[in-house]
């Protein structure tokens, strides 16, 4: 198994492709930590692995917030020791066009999908530098890379985090840490779900392979930036979209 002995922090992890992930990870030996705000779903979630005999922790997180973050990193350590991998998934959404944006609504995503990143990356990597060693990737968007209509304060999240993704490869590939990004396309999960059916035929035939991705499809690029096997990646943005065509 590939990740054998590691620990994993999986943000986002109770619900969509942070739940894939957290399976995957699990499924190839990691220690999963499964990081989220919804306890709910985070509790049955953790319920439902152990039924499958495979083994995550739960453990609440507002990642906009440096004191519960912290409080993740504790019991993170207090339980396994170390942290080997950071999958900096959480994300949210509040769409609208710019002219009807709420600055309020603007501003909260970028806590979660952008400052949440920073806030769980400062505090995991003082332990990796400790190890010499660590894999951190970091969920960007195709919305981040080529914008997306009604989607100013999603966009400006995501294309931040290309440049947060570069800048902390410039300062710790030296240090034994991996840095890398991963950029979603469509994929099914219950935000997207929700979509008008038009909406969702328009995504699937704007990707070259004509179909929503899955989350399990970016939980196994997850999966191979967190492994050995992408020792020599580093500094790169994934793009996982299907091919899409904007």
């Amino acid at each position: 198994m590939r990740l054998t002995g590691k620990t994993a922090i999986i943000t986002g992890g109770a619900n969509g492709i942070g739940l894939a992930a957290c399976q995957r990870f699990a499924e190839e030996g990691a220690n999963v930590v499964m990081a989220d705000f919804d306890e709910l779903a985070g509790k049955q979630s953790e319920a439902d692995f152990a039924r499958k005999g495979l083994k995550a922790t739960f453990i609440q997180v507002d990642v906009a917030e440096r004191n519960s973050v912290k409080q993740l990193v504790d019991q993170t350590l207090e339980r396994y020791g170390r942290i080997d991998i950071l999958i900096n998934n959480a994300g949210i959404t509040k769409d609208a066009t710019l002219v009807k944006m709420d600055p309020l609504d603007f501003q909260r995503v970028l806590d979660v999908n952008l400052t949440g990143v920073f806030n769980c990356t400062q505090a995991v990597v003082p332990h990796m530098l400790a190890n010499g060693y660590g894999k951190i990737i970091n969920t960007s968007s195709v919305s981040g890379i080529y914008g997306n209509f009604g989607q100013t304060n999603y966009a400006a999240a995501k294309a931040a985090i290309v440049g947060m993704t570069k800048t902390w490869a410039k300062e710790f590939g030296r240090k034994g840490i991996h840095v890398n990004a991963v950029a979603p396309g469509f994929t099914a999960t219950a935000m997207v779900d929700k979509m008008p059916e038009k909406v969702l035929d328009q995504m699937k035939n704007s990707t070259s392979l004509q179909r929503l991705g899955q989350p399990r499809d970016i939980a196994n690029v997850y999966l191979f930036l967190a492994s050995e096997e992408s020792d020599y990646v580093h500094g790169h943005v994934l793009h996982v979209d299907g091919g899409i065509m904007m």
